[in-house]
């Protein structure tokens, strides 16, 4: 069956951009935050985004108006009750995370679905905090989610067969391809080859065997990457990444996953990339 409303947790820039994704599509979205100027904040993203869109003549005013008009904004748990599936889509704490879904869990209807958006933690620790531990999925989408087509779909412990087929449904559904992450691992699939990549390019850097820019030039053109790893934290955020690496050297005890310094550097200097407008390289 064909989700037809949708809610997301969480209205930063992947909750937003999953919203916005679906309710192009035709999908009814309730969109909630812990606070009413994020909510307002993410909506404002999608209009504009909405707006270059409609300048580049891939969508109409009435297409826009539409999409918007299936938009609930909301800050009350609540009005969850009655989606069909919900993702979760808020920062990158296990405790906070766990708080969410056992809130959802109470309000939320039994047959619904909830998924979580994280990118690298336990959804069998996630979903110890719900009743329906079966029901609790994760579906990792990539930024921005508007454009990129891959979704993670990882199964918990305890998620059953038939939530991962919904899950993949859905996915479908939202015009994108998915793979089966078939054990609870830290960092599923994509994270840990791409972590892995971006802690060997802050080794290369640090030792002085090439500047960022020629180990990004190697990359793309070696390996025939649309990005180099450098330009690829910048657009994730150093955050981000320290975060990852951070939970898998704290999950697996693995050396090779301590923060190299030069990206504990960029944190403590607040240069996380694209979105503060300088990283690894500036922006305007």
């Amino acid at each position: 069956m064909a989700v037809k409303k949708l809610g997301v947790l969480g209205a930063g820039a992947m909750g937003g951009g999953i919203a916005q994704h679906a309710a192009q599509l035709g999908v009814e979205i309730v969109l909630g935050d812990i606070d009413m100027k994020f909510v307002d904040g993410g909506v404002a993203r999608m209009e504009k985004l909405m707006a270059g869109s409609i300048k580049k003549g891939k969508m109409t005013e009435d297409e826009a108006k539409a999409a918007l008009g299936r938009i609930k904004k909301t800050v009350q748990m609540e009005d969850f009750s009655d989606c069909d599936f919900v993702i979760e889509a808020i920062i990158e704490n296990l405790k906070i995370k766990q708080d969410a879904f056992a809130k959802l869990d109470s309000v939320v209807r039994a047959d619904a679905i909830l998924a979580s958006n994280t990118s690298s933690m336990s959804l069998t620790e996630i979903a110890a905090a719900t009743t329906r531990p079966d029901r609790v999925v994760g579906m990792h989408f990539f930024n921005p989610p508007q454009v990129m087509k891959l979704v993670e779909i990882i199964r918990g412990y305890f998620t059953s067969d038939e939530t991962v087929k919904a899950t993949e449904d859905f996915t479908k559904q939202l015009n994108k391809i998915s793979v089966d992450i078939k054990k609870d691992a830290p960092g599923f699939v994509v994270n840990r080859i791409m972590m892995a990549s971006a802690v060997e390019a802050l080794k290369l850097y640090e030792e002085g065997v090439a500047t960022m820019e020629d180990i990004d030039k190697a990359v793309k053109l070696g390996l025939n990457y649309p990005m180099g790893p450098f330009e690829l934290m910048d657009l994730v955020g150093a955050d981000i990444n320290k975060h990852i690496l951070d939970y898998l050297f704290a999950e697996t005890g693995e050396v090779r996953w301590n923060s190299p310094l030069a990206l504990k550097l960029k944190m403590k200097a607040g240069q996380l990339g694209r979105k503060t407008g300088a990283g690894w390289y500036k922006y305007e």
